[in-house]
């Protein structure tokens, strides 16, 4: 009885105890990612995005925000924690000793007849034959019988002296943390421990391996459904044309689980309804992790296809322009050349407040391109803007703020073999690249200008070198100006690494991490990537830099290549220690450098 009620006192450690293990570590990983996390306040200040739903929202979509069931049972939890510290905290756990006087109800040194006489005295209420009760039963024995051996008993009376207890020197003892109502009147726990076992050893796991399976199945690392990238990647030709690519896309297997929303109109629901039946569709939450993330059709052309190895140049091209059009909510067919302008009217239409027909009151009278435009001096566009196409002067405002974010993009790109003058057949040439930005406002990372895209979105860029008459993709790399301090370690790595496999000597090696962390701090990005060097001939290459987010920012540049003959050799080890070194250093690259995760989707797609 005793043992049990001492284990039975001591289950709210038990269950503190439990509850700390996960969600300690838990708390701290939510809080240094709060802390962490990429600052959402450097969007666009235009009327339109300062009032659009992502920015500003109700105090109930405020509410239910935070009020997720993970974050609900997330504090719940650690309320339930602060009751059961403050339970421990205000509870006395103190282990009394085996005191014989006090049990009896006697001071210390008291004589025998006054012993005999307090026993006597409590056997009348706890003896069996006069309390029936088993509580009773059990502290007569434990507790009143043994304190009056301890001082009665000669052996008893010796054992107590020299352990402190009358039955002698006492083992190590053993209890179930339990509350006392899960135990029955023996102390005995029953099968209460014989299930916890069962449920947190058994039951619980298998519930998390299959819950994880069953998601994994389905999804790749970066959210999107395996059999989208399979109908991508199946329904990726060399002949589709950058126009056509949005017939790809709208074939995502996620556009299947758009739910039926109350909110939702009654014509666009029975459509919903209709579409549903149609093609057996399921009903199912918003999968909006799909749009935060990059739903991988660019990932998907750029993958080398056999039999040369290389990737596709045109759906690539195709796949970033959607991907523009989406972000700002500009038609495809804006894209249709006007006055030899291959972007269109589109370009213009990402503007706050620009429509078609605002739009034909500056182009192409007053400007040529999309470009002119932004060249001109602040008072120029201003009283172009509202003299020509009637804006008023917050209109005319909110469009200057977000010409000031646009991004120029410069680009420098070089390849050459390392420690030789000319590029020969079979060598490991390397692609040097410097992504250059800057902007009106002088902010190095900012997220775009995007009112109607329901989600915060960040800049993208994808560096593509790529032979567009053979429409192959040599090197992609896609690059991200958001997380500074990242791409200057990053940058450092990688340049220290490269400048040591070439032998440098480390004052060679700390000017080049300087200069190259000064330059990224300056808002630069430095790509660096390898190839095999084809076979003889000229090479007329073009790299390209595409923007996800921005329709009219595009760069690109015109390369030469030439390949000379096979004239040197190169040792069968140090030709496979050169690949190791350039694998390894690749992989540090897109580590840290680069947020691609595709080996898993290109192991699916083979």
């Amino acid at each position: 009885m005793a043992a049990s009620e001492d284990s039975s006192a001591l289950y709210p450690f038990f269950i503190l105890s439990m509850l700390a293990i996960p969600l300690v570590p838990h708390t701290f990983f939510k809080l240094l990612n709060t802390i962490t996390r990429k600052a959402k306040t450097i969007h666009c200040q235009c009327s339109l995005c300062s009032h659009s739903r992502k920015c500003r929202k109700s105090i109930f979509k405020r509410i239910s925000t935070i009020s997720t069931c993970s974050n609900v049972a997330f504090l719940l939890l650690w309320a339930f924690v602060v009751i059961i510290v403050y339970h421990i905290t205000h509870t006395s756990y103190e282990i009394q000793a085996f005191e014989p006087f006090s049990i009896l109800g006697l001071d210390p040194g008291a004589s025998d007849s006054e012993i005999k006489k307090a026993y006597r005295k409590l056997s009348i209420l706890y003896h069996p034959d006069k309390n029936p009760e088993p509580e009773a039963h059990n502290y007569f024995v434990s507790f009143i019988s043994k304190a009056y051996q301890a001082l009665t008993d000669p052996v008893s009376r010796e054992n107590y002296q020299k352990y402190g207890h009358p039955d002698g020197r006492q083992g190590f003892r053993m209890g179930i943390a339990l509350p006392y109502f899960l135990m029955n009147s023996y102390g005995s726990s029953g099968g209460v421990v014989l299930l916890g076992i069962v449920g947190i050893c058994i039951i619980l796991p298998l519930t998390i391996a299959v819950a994880y399976l069953s998601w994994s199945s389905k999804y790749s690392g970066n959210y999107v459904m395996y059999q989208t990238l399979v109908t991508y990647f199946q329904s990726m030709k060399p002949s589709l044309a950058p126009s056509k690519v949005w017939e790809i896309f709208i074939k995502s297997a996620e556009f299947r689980k758009i739910p039926v929303r109350k909110r939702d109109s009654e014509p666009i629901q029975n459509l919903f309804g209709m579409v549903r039946r149609e093609l057996n569709m399921e009903s199912k939450k918003d999968q909006s992790l799909f749009w935060k993330q990059d739903p991988g059709l660019v990932k998907i052309a750029v993958i080398p296809r056999p039999p040369i190895g290389r990737g596709l140049l045109r759906p690539a091209i195709g796949a970033i322009e959607l991907s523009q059009n989406i972000v700002q909510a500009v038609p495809l067919r804006a894209r249709e050349v006007v006055e030899g302008n291959l972007d269109g009217i589109a370009a213009f239409l990402q503007l706050p407040h620009f429509t078609k027909t605002t739009t034909k009151k500056i182009f192409p009278k007053k400007v040529q391109t999309f470009q002119e435009l932004r060249d001109m001096s602040m008072q120029e566009r201003s009283q172009l803007l509202s003299q020509a196409a009637g804006f008023s002067l917050t209109q005319v405002h909110d469009i200057e703020i977000v010409l000031e974010s646009l991004p120029s993009i410069t680009l420098e790109v070089s390849l050459k073999t390392e420690g030789e003058e000319e590029i020969q057949e079979g060598d490991f040439t390397t692609m040097y690249a410097w992504i250059n930005l800057k902007r009106g406002n002088n902010l190095k990372s900012s997220l775009p200008h995007s009112p109607y895209y329901p989600f915060y979105k960040e800049e993208n860029y994808y560096l593509i070198l790529a032979d567009s008459a053979t429409n192959e993709v040599w090197i992609s790399q896609k690059v991200n100006f958001m997380d500074e301090d990242s791409a200057v370690r990053s940058a450092k790595k990688l340049i220290a690494r490269m400048k040591e496999l070439l032998g440098a000597t480390d004052q060679e090696i700390s000017e080049a991490v300087k200069f190259v962390a000064e330059k990224v701090k300056n808002g630069s990005r430095q790509v660096i990537g390898k190839l095999l060097a084809p076979g003889e001939g000229t090479y007329n290459l073009t790299a390209y830099c595409l923007c996800d987010s921005w329709i009219g920012c595009d760069v690109k540049t015109d390369i030469k290549v030439e390949v000379f003959k096979k004239n040197r050799d190169i040792k069968a080890n140090e030709s496979t220690s050169i690949e190791q070194e350039i694998e390894e250093v690749d992989e540090d690259y897109d580590s840290e450098y680069s947020d691609d995760d595709d080996e898993n989707e290109k192991k699916m797609i083979q």
